[in-house]
């Protein structure tokens, strides 16, 4: 007969013996680790997650997708294994809370930023618009594309559900915002198919103090009002009218700055001719583009020869500076196509959109409201909607 009256001694291992072995075998996780996991049970608004701690840890219905999720199991499956981010440290029951929402988002982030290095062209639908842009997603990150970025003739009400080509302006995580250009891309594309020094025929669609906007097949250039004849102009109004159907030559196409500088200055057989005789400069604009681009050719080779010459060789004759106006002559005058700083919401990701009033500066929409409105970008610098919701 056994003696069930043994001690801890003539045993040999006790509870504590117990404890310490569990504790010598133990993994330790702390927050922002990503681990394996396999589902151990799903929940009505969440899932308990076997990563091999003492208590299954928990992953709450909102962590579970850079998406909307209405349901565990639209995510998640029994007895299912796959990473997890481990959120917070264990809570008073010793559980740790799990996400796989913020595994997306690391793996966005680093999708967009590549993407922005390569500056490739991505597509994506509008969901919403605000008074300062529209709003699309983009690898499940909310973006924004300010008013001055968008290239189309349709209120921006009605470009919910379009889907628009895109170039990326700004991608920051840290301050997470993810701003994106409409006109650019369409400005790179139609740049593939355009040179300084061709002639054009565009209509004008705005005027400034500073110069024209010209509508070019469906992109604007700007022919700058130092651009427009050899003669002073006080002002581009007593040349054009909005509409007028116009011959404008390109001078310069600056694609990462989505900027295409136009000129009729360089089309004038005589200084003038654009105040006194238009149709002339017009008929003309052939034969006075082709000696323009001439006068590159000839510059660019002057420029090429003297750059192989011997140090103490005479430079060869180049054209005539006034004649060729660079771009950087005009880099302080032209105003630039969009200071998007001041109308950049943040890129916030959930569907829904709703402004927050004094949250974060003064009105930074939310993405987890509703989607009816969002504040304007255009206004103030502190109205930015954000990429991620923390």
């Amino acid at each position: 007969m056994v003696n069930q009256n043994l001690t801890a001694t003539e045993i040999g291992f006790t509870h504590e013996d117990f404890a310490a072995l569990l504790d010598k075998y133990d993994y330790h996780f702390s927050p922002g680790d990503v681990v394996p996991g396999t589902v151990f049970s799903i929940e009505p608004r969440g899932a308990l997650i076997d990563i091999g701690a003492k208590t299954a840890a928990y992953i709450p219905i909102q962590e579970m997708s850079i998406n909307r999720v209405d349901s565990p199991e639209e995510v998640l499956q029994s007895n299912e294994t796959r990473e997890f981010f481990i959120l917070t440290d264990e809570n008073e029951d010793g559980q740790l809370t799990l996400s796989i929402r913020r595994i997306e988002y690391m793996r966005a982030w680093e999708r967009v930023r590549q993407l922005q290095a390569e500056d490739a062209t991505v597509r994506s639908g509008v969901f919403a618009t605000n008074r300062g842009g529209a709003l699309v997603r983009i690898e499940g990150l909310r973006g924004f594309i300010p008013g001055s970025h968008i290239s189309t003739r349709k209120p921006k009400e009605e470009l919910v559900g379009e889907d628009l080509p895109l170039k990326f302006l700004e991608v920051d995580e840290e301050r997470n915002r993810l701003v994106l250009s409409h006109r650019r891309a369409l400005v790179e594309r139609k740049m593939n198919r355009l040179e300084v020094g061709e002639v054009v025929i565009g209509t004008v669609r705005g005027i400034k103090p500073y110069g024209a906007f010209i509508d070019i097949g469906g992109v604007s250039g700007l022919l700058h009002i130092s651009e427009i004849s050899h003669e002073h102009i006080d002002t581009p109004h007593s040349v054009f009218n909005v509409n007028d159907e116009v011959k404008v030559m390109i001078i310069d196409l600056d694609a990462e700055r989505g900027r295409i500088s136009l000129s009729t200055k360089q089309l004038e057989p005589e200084p003038g001719d654009m105040i006194k005789n238009r149709d002339l400069v017009y008929d003309k604009a052939e034969e006075m583009a082709a000696k323009y681009r001439e006068q590159l050719l000839a510059k660019q080779q002057g420029a090429t020869a003297a750059a192989a010459a011997p140090a103490d060789a005479a430079p060869a004759d180049a054209v005539a500076e006034e004649d060729i106006p660079p771009a950087a002559e005009l880099e302080d005058e032209i105003p630039p196509a969009a200071e998007i700083e001041d109308e950049i919401p943040p890129a916030a990701e959930i569907e829904e959109v709703t402004p927050v009033v004094a949250e974060i500066q003064e009105e930074i929409p939310a993405a987890t409201e509703t989607e009816e409105e969002i504040p304007a970008a255009t206004e103030t610098k502190e109205e930015i909607p954000a990429a991620i919701e923390e």
